[in-house]
């Protein structure tokens, strides 16, 4: 079965460069970015965990950490990070999990048959510090993921989580929030006291609340 917002990240067991690890342990009170990529030595994943790495500071900053799996062995793993941090200037800081069984690969259905081959795809799954499945995203073995999107949302639902708002397309974290429509305006009021720009009943403009 897929997994679908809102629904439990199942807990695991598994070896990763940094000791054995289980999951939901490890989460701890974090946000997490879990994702896949399909294999150790190739060249877009390379890029994937360099910048991963990269972003470090960022993750920081919204009490998120991030968590990657293959599956390849943990040396393959251990191996291959000189090359990420030769090639990318960051070196890995964060750990990378085996899953040579693949085991976990199918129970987060990371591995998709029609796509090629029995490696995984290029999953994600934002995790609340609750456990909860928040965000999914699946791109093909061939494109490199956004990561910059990836921060954006977990952004968008961290201040959503806050307050009674919702995020409109292309939003960037500091820009303007939709009112959610189940308030009222006196509702409205209450929790948005400089007003709102309406351009319709169920579409008002605020500033984005602090």
């Amino acid at each position: 079965m897929a997994l679908r917002l809102g629904d439990t990240a199942p807990d695991f067991e598994a070896d990763t460069t940094e000791g054995r690890i289980r999951f939901h342990d490890w989460i701890g009170d974090s946000w997490v970015v879990f994702y896949s990529h399909p294999a150790d030595f190739t060249p877009v994943c390379t890029t994937e965990l360099g910048e991963t790495a990269r972003l470090k500071a960022e993750f920081d900053k919204r009490n998120a950490k991030a968590i990657v799996l293959s599956v390849d062995s943990v040396e393959d793993h251990r191996a291959w990070s000189g090359d990420i941090e030769e090639t990318q200037g960051s070196a890995v800081n964060f750990p990378i999990i085996a899953d040579p069984d693949r085991k976990v690969s199918e129970l987060y259905d990371m591995i998709h048959p029609g796509a090629g081959d029995t490696s995984t795809v290029r999953s994600v799954f934002v995790i609340d510090p609750n456990k909860k499945v928040r965000m999914t995203m699946t791109y093909p073995k061939s494109a490199g993921r956004n990561f910059a999107e990836i921060l954006r949302v977990i952004d968008s639902i961290q201040l959503t989580d806050g307050h009674k708002v919702a995020t409109p397309v292309n939003w960037q974290a500091g820009e303007d929030v939709i009112i959610l429509p189940t308030l009222s305006d006196d509702e409205a009021r209450e929790h948005f006291p400089d007003g709102w720009k309406e351009l319709k009943p169920y579409l008002r403009v605020t500033r984005q609340p602090g």
